[in-house]
């Protein structure tokens, strides 16, 4: 697909210029900060937590990381090609973490998140597999920002897919990520741009 989808590049760039005024007054984003980013400021759809906690649960508790009790299953029969054409299902990450993200070359946030998630991938390489999902480059196109950005995780290519965007959405912008469980359960997702102490924390509860 040549172009991204129109309304993933209009959010996008809704977010990069909120990103960009955030940044000008005094806002310094810093993805080893181990707070996370005011809801909103950085992304028009921005969620960084599960569904709504139940209210019976206790300040510590929300701010685990752990899955809630009634997290969802994670739709993982999906099968989509990597930068070299294989076919890869998401299925086969099973049993470990997944730090599934939906990016792509184009889209600024995104961009701010990707050398976070290679130093996570690096440091919980036994245990999580962070997993990017272009939602509209070519191979080409994927495989050149992946070596510049020297990305250590497997690139699926989405190729306009609206399926898979579909059974996670809705999403109405990138970045998106959810935190899967290794027993496959959406625990946590962040619609919008996160720090990495936020998604660490979240991936060390499930650990």
């Amino acid at each position: 697909m040549d172009q991204p989808s129109a309304k993933l590049r209009a959010a996008a760039l809704i977010a990069t210029v909120l990103a960009l005024l955030a940044i000008s007054v005094p806002f310094v984003w810093d993805h080893e900060l181990d707070a996370e980013p005011a809801v909103g400021m950085l992304s028009p759809v921005a969620s960084h937590a599960s569904d709504a906690a139940p209210a019976a649960m206790s300040d510590e508790e929300q701010s685990s990381g752990a899955c809630l009790a009634d997290a969802k299953p994670a739709k993982l029969d999906f099968t989509m090609k990597d930068l070299a054409g294989k076919p890869v299902s998401l299925t086969s990450y099973k049993g470990k973490v997944i730090l599934l993200n939906f990016w792509a070359t184009w889209c600024g946030p995104c961009k701010a998140e990707i050398p976070g998630f290679v130093e996570l991938q690096e440091r919980y390489k036994n245990d999580l597999i962070v997993v990017g999902y272009s939602v509209d480059d070519e191979a080409p196109k994927a495989k050149a920002f992946a070596d510049e950005y020297k990305i250590n995780y497997p690139i699926l290519l989405g190729e306009g897919r609206e399926d898979v965007q579909d059974a996670y959405g809705p999403i109405w912008g990138i970045p998106a990520s959810f935190i899967i469980s290794r027993d496959g359960k959406v625990c946590k997702k962040h619609l919008g741009i996160a720090p990495k102490a936020v998604f660490e924390r979240e991936i060390k509860a499930l650990l």
